[in-house]
């Protein structure tokens, strides 16, 4: 008898599903920086809530609302890079430090084209792309302060969308390049910063003036320069440890196959993340038509579900580089052994925290110096996004898996198509052509989470996104 089919479920639950001790000191090694930055990042953005809800509804909706807008770029410069970041790790794999470079420099390139287009949008038409989340019920007045304060709040950001975007361009070729460590201490360095001079600036203390709104986006950008200049002197400093760092700019050159490929395989990805991230705050805007208090309680629970969802986001960060790397390596199989084991572990962690949110939603509401009505929706919406944490976490795994050989197409299909051919106009038909109220609305709206695990689930078990993308084009070293 076949030894495999002697196997018991159990047996081959586990074979297939948990890894051994080696597995998951590798995988922790790599994701434990990756989730305390994230952490730290999301625990800087809650007190910012706090800080800035301490002002009012009309600062927390305003900043919300321009936050929205910020997202889309944020997302869109991830997605910019993941093209150049699919060969990086894989690059990293094969220690062709020459052909590192090289999607380093283009990642440059793109993040700066990037930011250009943003910061046109987002200097010519703020008041017309605010103004679109609120249409909902709410006094004139309410209107005119919450757009005032957005608009305050992103005329000071769009300063740090360049040092951003070169942050993620430093600190994912760290990444890639197998240390979490310094970028991990960047972020926290960042964070702190950031929550210190957030409670001088919009308090006025110290003697500094009290500049509310105002102050909490100067905070953010100084924070940003901050992380920015840590990890460009780290790399620069540290040529052992960063190979790639060295004549990174001289001669700035991008090999012309590299280039194609890279847009080949990367223009797919940004229009993904472009469309996936304005797809968001496309239903974070149809959902405020229903009232500006649904503008401030999806506020306060979209910071909270982050926060909660960090770990099995984080993990999705450990699906792209292990698998990359493994690719890169030519170990095909084993790349797919490692996402499911991944996934079990995202998901049994989703689940934990979604309980976890469920239990804490009503006392975290209390945090926050908002109406009652306000709070009562935050509690609603933080409970239903977390039954479908676990469904994420799958949907989240399966995305990287999927991106990590190379099957743009395919991650498109799968991320921004879906959202805009399903779950945009589904949200749509639920807003506009029932009369349920918001609390009602809202799990019905996420409901589509739980198609799109199963779709993962398919197109992972396929295997077919499993490729190595950099074997047949070794980049020659140039002598240093």
């Amino acid at each position: 008898m076949n030894a495999g089919l002697a196997l018991t479920p159990w047996a081959r639950f586990r074979a297939k599903f948990i890894g051994d001790r080696q597995f998951y000191k590798m995988i922790f090694t790599l994701v434990i920086p990756v989730i305390i930055q994230n952490t730290i990042g999301s625990l800087v953005n809650l007190a910012d809530n706090v800080m800035v809800g301490a002002l009012g509804t009309a600062a927390l909706s305003g900043v919300a609302i321009a936050n929205h807008l910020m997202f889309v770029y944020y997302v869109s410069i991830w997605g910019v890079l993941a093209g150049p970041a699919i060969y990086a790790a894989q690059y990293a794999g094969a220690k062709d430090w020459e052909g590192f470079r090289q999607t380093l420099r283009a990642r440059f390139l793109v993040a700066l084209l990037t930011t250009g287009v943003a910061l046109v949008l987002l200097t010519v038409w703020p008041t017309q792309l605010m103004s679109l989340y609120l249409a909902g019920d709410g006094s004139a007045v309410e209107r005119a302060a919450m757009l005032a304060a957005g608009q305050q709040y992103l005329t000071i950001m769009l300063w740090g969308l360049l040092p951003f975007a070169l942050t993620q361009c430093y600190a994912g070729a760290m990444r890639e390049a197998g240390e979490t460590m310094l970028p991990m201490a960047a972020g926290i360095i960042a964070v702190l910063v950031n929550v210190v001079f957030n409670y001088l600036l919009i308090f006025g203390k110290l003697g500094l003036p009290a500049l509310g709104v105002p102050g909490a986006a100067i905070a953010t950008v100084f924070s940003r320069v901050v992380e920015l200049a840590i990890v460009v002197i780290a790399a620069h400093r540290n040529p052992v440890k960063f190979p790639f760092a060295v004549k990174l700019y001289r001669p700035f050159r991008i090999g012309g196959v590299l280039a194609k490929n890279m847009t080949i395989k990367g223009m797919p990805l940004f229009i993904n993340e472009f469309l996936w991230s304005a797809g968001m705050a496309t239903l974070t805007q149809i959902l405020s038509t229903m009232g500006l208090a649904v503008v401030g309680a999806l506020n306060i629970a979209s910071t909270f579900t982050n926060l909660f969802g960090v770990f099995f986001f984080s993990l999705g960060t450990a699906v792209a580089i292990v698998t990359g790397q493994t690719l890169g390596a030519n170990e095909p199989e084993k790349a797919r052994d490692q996402v499911w084991k991944l996934m079990f572990v995202s998901v049994a962690i989703a689940t934990f925290m979604g309980l976890l949110l469920i239990v804490s939603a009503g006392a975290i509401a209390q945090i926050y110096n908002t109406e009652p009505e306000v709070r009562q929706l935050a509690v609603s919406f933080m409970r239903a996004a977390a039954l479908f944490m676990p469904f994420n976490a799958i949907a989240h795994c399966s995305y990287f898996a999927i991106r990590s050989g190379g099957s743009t197409l395919v991650t498109m299909a799968f991320d921004s198509i879906y959202t805009w051919v399903l779950v945009v106009p589904y949200t749509y038909a639920l807003v506009a052509y029932t009369n349920w109220g918001i609390e009602t609305l809202y799990p019905l709206s996420q409901l589509t989470n739980v198609l799109k695990a199963v779709l993962g689930l398919i197109v992972v078990s396929a295997g077919f996104w499993a490729r190595n993308l950099v074997s047949d084009q070794q980049v020659p070293v140039v002598e240093q």
